[in-house]
């Protein structure tokens, strides 16, 4: 029998939705309205019908796409360029880390596995402008300042931490009998990873690979003091960039941010079956 619910739970908890979803989509539709909009019409205050509460226009995209192309073009490439080598690298070396904590037990004195993989995470707590000065006099002596090389190293370097820890609860969710049935049929520890592991974690890995994504394609810190030209600049360089002496210029800050969200955006869509997925089975073990 189907339990009965609760009405005044239920409209109370429609009600913390609705008040949720506003506080996410109103900046949101802000940055929308904003996009189109004369800076004379920014300065006016929030107005979010075009055409009634002010005149769309498209100066703002045409600027940026077309008059500006050749500057913002060179940095949206840096962006996609350092965010899918850095996660590419971040995940091939965090699964392999990840899956050295999954199936072996390590000891050193009264540390074990669940305290290495402590230690992984606790490196996300440490902020990145702490040792961001240390690493720009590093990346001068190495002579990989200001390039992308040097962002792709750097951003893998802070996410792996998180891969390794996402990645090892995922992995301690396969059971491991089915790798241990592949090595009697004559598999190394490798080819298993490779041949039965991999394929099993892939929602696991998409969905790590997609946090990793976000969290370089985002990164500003760390891209203010190891850039200086469009050589390596990335987009939230450029999106900062627009806050100028008479105030933040509010439209081609709208323009930007819509369309470095948009690719995040669609990959997200396209890989929601396999990120919810990833997320659920993941986590099941600790």
């Amino acid at each position: 029998m189907l339990e009965r619910r609760n009405p005044v739970k239920t409209f109370f908890s429609y009600l913390a939705l609705v008040i949720w979803s506003s506080v996410v989509l109103v900046p949101l539709l802000w940055t929308l309205t904003t996009a189109f909009k004369n800076p004379i019409d920014v300065y006016r205050g929030p107005k979010y019908i075009p055409g009634i509460d002010f005149q769309g226009t498209f100066d703002n995209w045409k600027y940026f796409l077309i008059d500006q192309w050749q500057f913002f073009s060179a940095q949206y490439f840096n962006s996609i360029t350092v965010a899918i080598f850095s996660s590419l690298l971040c995940i091939a070396i965090g699964s392999l880390a990840a899956y050295g904590l999954a199936r072996f037990s390590y000891q050193y004195g009264k540390i074990q596995n669940k305290d290495i993989a402590f230690w992984f995470i606790s490196q996300k707590i440490l902020p990145p402008v702490v040792v961001v000065i240390p690493l720009y006099v590093m990346f001068q002596w190495l002579h990989i300042h200001d390039t992308r090389f040097g962002l792709i190293i750097a951003y893998a370097a802070f996410n792996l931490p998180f891969a390794v820890w996402l990645m090892r609860d995922y992995f301690l969710g396969i059971p491991s009998e089915l790798e241990e049935s592949a090595l009697i049929d004559g598999c190394s520890r490798i080819q298993a990873f490779v041949r039965i592991t991999l394929p099993l974690s892939a929602p696991g890995l998409v969905a790590t690979f997609l946090f990793v994504l976000v969290f370089a394609w985002n990164e500003y810190i760390v891209a203010l003091f190891l850039t200086q030209t469009l050589a390596s600049q990335t987009m939230p360089i450029l999106v900062a960039g627009q806050n100028a002496q008479r105030g933040p210029q509010w439209w081609g800050i709208s323009v930007l941010t819509l369309v470095t969200i948009a690719p995040v955006t669609v990959i997200a869509v396209i890989l929601e079956r396999y990120i919810s997925k990833g997320l659920l089975v993941g986590a099941v073990k600790g």
